[in-house]
């Protein structure tokens, strides 16, 4: 694709702090830094989210994931732990539409007040059976793919 900025990326038209690649991932510093190590991980293949890998792409996209999280913990023995965060589609905050992952390293001196990951519990304003009907919902999706 070529107005996409990871595209461009990957093609080198835009210079990166490349950290990891092989020829299906490009592991890269995310600009931003919400903290130090801030890491994006993309495949090279341009899939704009989630929806759109195959069962190939997950598997070589999601079996280096760990690999390179576990080397951004280790850069910096301050870190205590790590993020990985996928913003997946416009609705969900997605800004660049070729997919990626962030792993983003939290520190022992991080706030959680200001790193923004808080969520609204709604599970108890749900029944057994509004649990049971999500479930049975989403196993009857599953069961349609196979």
């Amino acid at each position: 694709m070529t107005d996409c900025i990871f595209c461009k990326i990957i093609n080198k038209e835009i210079p990166s702090y490349t950290i990891y690649e092989d020829e299906d991932i490009l592991a890269f510093l995310d600009i931003s830094q919400v903290s130090k190590g801030h890491t994006l991980v993309i495949p090279k293949k341009h899939v704009a989210n989630l929806f759109e890998y195959d069962e190939d792409l997950a598997a070589r996209v999601f079996t280096k994931i760990p690999e390179i999280a576990r080397a951004v913990r280790l850069f910096d023995p301050e870190i205590k732990g790590l993020n990985l965060l996928n913003n997946n589609g416009e609705f969900a905050s997605q800004s660049v539409f070729h997919s990626h992952f962030h792993l983003i390293p939290r520190y022992a001196t991080d706030s959680l007040d200001g790193f923004g990951l808080k969520w609204e519990t709604k599970g108890d304003t749900l029944s057994s059976e509004n649990f049971t009907e999500i479930k049975d919902t989403i196993i009857s999706k599953l069961e349609e793919k196979s």
